[in-house]
């Protein structure tokens, strides 16, 4: 069984108000301020390390802190601010859509295994009045992470909201359409150019495909993770699309700024995979995702060190900066993968 990492650095990283952005080197740089976005994947592996016996107590306390910030940054509407600086001042109207779509994914997570009854009925009334707020995304990834969060809801609560299966049932739809528009021969894909969290696309296929019993968006997340797995597994090794150019439909895919982002959404998408098959390569295949921050990657660099992990792999090296982004990315692999099999199966009973 996987080990569960160190929460050290995300202690570092973390204060009373959220958890700072970016780092000099394992420093956290305060200039940089808060996030929702980032304050959304905390809160996500606080939940997760919470199960963890040695966890537990120093996740509690950072779940505590994590959920009242996501809570100020809810506006009326359902909404989420996003930025907020060091002096705890909201620095935008409202956030972007993946923000928001993140904040909605880390509710979700929240419904289904906050550490506390209170913190779970908080968690269900912020996100269902966020939900509505997922039909106006206009990005596919924005849609992506509301629909890995409300499906979190509807499982949790007994698939008997019909609210929000009305809701999953539109955004798989336009996952859909998507792929319906830029898949063509040798193109197995949902838009015309590769470029983050990809095999987050995969994922919210299956995960709503599982929640709402449809074969057909079950069959599309596990076709579409197969085609993702051919471009960015090489010798079982996990290579990621790097953001120096990503890579466009007929095009050479671009290698490096691998960002630690895409090695946990890969780990996430393959173990629901293999929650919808059975199927034991899927297993594999999150492992082999899991070890590109143990240094099986095309530079053999061990990206994770002391709880924490580097910024991001490039040609000429590793960025040594400690970021919130990729050490939360970090913490929720190790995390998810230490799990019992039977509690990472659990929503395709």
């Amino acid at each position: 069984m996987w080990q569960h990492p160190s929460l050290d650095h995300l202690i570092a990283l973390s204060d009373d108000t959220g958890i700072v952005q970016h780092a000099v080197l394992d420093v956290p740089n305060r200039s940089t301020g808060y996030c929702t976005d980032d304050v959304a994947r905390a809160f996500i592996v606080a939940c997760l390390a919470s199960s963890h016996e040695r966890l537990r107590t120093d996740a509690l306390r950072l779940a505590r802190i994590y959920l009242s910030f996501l809570h100020d940054a809810q506006l009326p509407d359902g909404r989420f601010h996003n930025f907020m600086s060091f002096d705890r001042k909201w620095l935008d109207e409202a956030g972007s859509e993946d923000s928001i779509g993140r904040a909605i994914w880390a509710l979700g997570v929240g419904v289904r295994c906050a550490p506390k009854a209170s913190w779970r009925s908080l968690c269900d009334e912020m996100v269902m009045r966020a939900a509505p707020r997922a039909l106006d995304f206009t990005f596919l990834r924005a849609r992506a992470y509301a629909a890995l969060g409300l499906t979190q809801v509807y499982d949790a609560t007994g698939r008997t909201r019909t609210d929000l299966a009305a809701i999953l049932r539109q955004l798989g739809d336009a996952l859909m359409t998507a792929h319906a528009s830029a898949s063509c021969a040798g193109w197995d894909w949902f838009e015309d150019v590769m470029t983050y969290d990809n095999a987050r696309l995969p994922e919210a296929c299956l995960r709503i495909g599982i929640v709402l019993d449809d074969r057909r968006l079950i069959d599309l997340g596990l076709q579409t993770l197969r085609f993702y797995e051919s471009v960015s597994v090489e010798d079982r090794t996990f290579v990621p699309i790097g953001n120096m150019g990503w890579h466009e439909r007929g095009g050479r895919r671009a290698r490096y700024g691998q960002q630690p982002l895409e090695a946990a959404a890969m780990v996430d998408a393959a173990l629901v995979a293999q929650a919808a098959t059975g199927e034991i390569r899927y297993r594999r295949l999150a492992e082999t995702a899991l070890e590109w921050f143990y240094g099986r990657n095309s530079r053999d660099a061990v990206m994770a060190s002391g709880g924490g992990c580097f910024d991001g792999l490039e040609e000429l090296g590793v960025n040594r900066n400690m970021g919130a982004e990729s050490t939360l990315a970090y913490l929720a692999g190790a995390l998810v993968m230490a799990q019992p099999a039977t509690e990472v199966l659990r929503i395709a009973r």
